[in-house]
């Protein structure tokens, strides 16, 4: 039985040390710090992406509303060369052919229109603008979104880290006890069980590390996807998870101040707006507009023959009769009551927000306090135990156990330590301005 354990725990620890066969060489991985991966986000993560590609849309539809209000010019070189049938005209002389030509002639004229009164036009104009601002606003709520999201895959990846260094220590622990079980046990100060229970805790330990480094490679392959790098690029985190005071804010002031520094409640603020401008547009389409076009050119039989002629003429329109408008105004309505439904949405889970960022700062700090206390307390109670059995007080029963202990203690505080850096980025997030006021929740580099 102890043969059989002994070459478990061979094996694992061959695979762990490198039994794999040996792979080609890497590239040196690229050491990322959370400011270097919130500014890759930045730059190509596709959220932030295709918000931009909104935001040049919209400023392209405003540009073509505002055409419509600006003059219009054209330029026309007509050369005409016909002949003109006259019994199909109904026309017929005696004496008369009854198809005269060919004849020609030429015409080169500047034409131009202005639009003078189009309260139409105008509010829709006013509508595209008010759109492209609040696709500005989308753009930057989609950048501090995106800080958000990439800080916390990298405090994903940091507790990864963090976990395979607590269970690379546990394994080295497991190591120096197993050795201590073998020569307690040859020295007939322990049983062949002690020795067998520090063998199978040492294969549990290193099972353990094995899933913690997969968990850690995965979590690098989320973060290179979302930084929009290749799934191949070797990175290496230059931070390691930390505990970072912050002041909380007080929750009743930092709501009045949150409502107006968040993009996402003034971009719908802005569609609202947009909104009253398409119902003014709405409104307008029974009201008179007016325009004027004229040209000017010259046209004659031949270049030299040519007369300068031109015309100008304004143009007064009103609609009498138009059925569409009352289903145009029912559609801008029912959108607009959609979105002040959104509106009184996000303001309660904007201080929804607030309110638990702010609660679970307090929590997870005052469990970074408790938890390091109870990993000190571990720490100790696997020594004693190690001591005891070492002197042949005890089997290693307790030492198995405190070693539990300590596996538990230091998955707590990593814990711990991970929702308190969440808790910060979370109220950076729900204070709005994200993307201003960031770097001052995080550690000093």
């Amino acid at each position: 039985m102890r043969s059989s354990a002994r070459w478990v725990t061979l094996f694992v620890a061959f695979s762990i040390a490198g039994g794999a066969p040996a792979r080609a060489q890497q590239p040196a991985p690229q050491h990322l710090t959370l400011r270097g991966a919130i500014g890759l986000a930045l730059k190509r993560n596709l959220s932030v992406l295709v918000a931009n590609t909104q935001v040049e849309g919209l400023t392209g539809t405003r540009a073509r509303r505002l055409a419509s209000l600006l003059p219009h010019v054209n330029a026309d070189a007509l050369a005409n060369l016909q002949n003109i049938d006259l019994g199909a005209l109904g026309i017929s002389f005696p004496g008369v052919p009854a198809v005269v030509g060919p004849f020609s002639h030429y015409d080169f004229r500047v034409s131009a229109n202005q639009s003078l009164i189009d309260r139409r036009s105008y509010h829709s104009w006013k509508s595209s603008e008010k759109q492209e601002e609040a696709a500005k606003l989308d753009y930057q709520d989609a950048r501090d979104l995106v800080i958000r999201q990439a800080a916390g895959l990298y405090l994903d990846a940091q507790a990864s880290v963090a976990e395979v260094e607590a269970a690379d220590s546990r394994v080295t622990t497991s190591q120096a006890l197993e050795k201590l079980a073998r020569d307690q046990h040859a020295q007939g100060l322990a049983t062949a069980v002690d020795e067998i229970r520090a063998q199978v805790q040492l294969a549990r330990d290193q099972q353990t590390l094995l899933v913690a480094r997969d968990t850690y490679q995965t979590s690098l392959l989320a973060l290179a996807h979302f930084l929009g790098l290749s799934p191949g690029t070797p990175l290496d985190l230059a931070e390691p998870l930390q505990f970072h005071h912050v002041d909380p804010a007080d929750a009743e002031q930092s709501l009045h101040t949150a409502l107006e520094a968040r993009s996402d409640y003034a971009a719908l603020l802005k569609q609202r707006e947009s909104y009253v401008e398409q119902l003014k547009a709405s409104r307008a389409r029974y009201l008179p507009t007016l325009s004027v076009n004229g040209d000017y050119g010259a046209i004659g039989r031949g270049f030299n023959s040519m007369a300068g002629t031109g015309e100008v003429q304004g143009t007064l329109t009103v609609t009498l009769f138009d059925r569409d408008r009352a289903g145009e105004k029912t559609e801008i309505q029912s959108r607009m009551e959609r979105l002040n439904a959104q509106i009184d949405d996000l303001n309660r889970e904007i201080e929804q927000e607030l309110r638990k960022a702010l609660l679970d700062l307090e929590s997870s700090e005052n469990q970074v306090t408790v938890t390091e206390a109870a990993l000190h307390l571990a720490e100790r109670e696997l020594s004693l135990a190690q001591d005891r059995f070492r002197n042949g007080v005890t089997d290693n029963i307790e030492v198995v156990t405190a070693q539990s202990s300590l596996a538990s203690a230091q998955d707590d505080r990593i814990m711990a330590l991970a929702r308190h850096a969440d808790a910060v980025m979370a109220l950076a997030r729900s204070l709005g301005g994200t993307e201003k006021s960031y770097q001052t929740y995080l550690p000093e580099p």
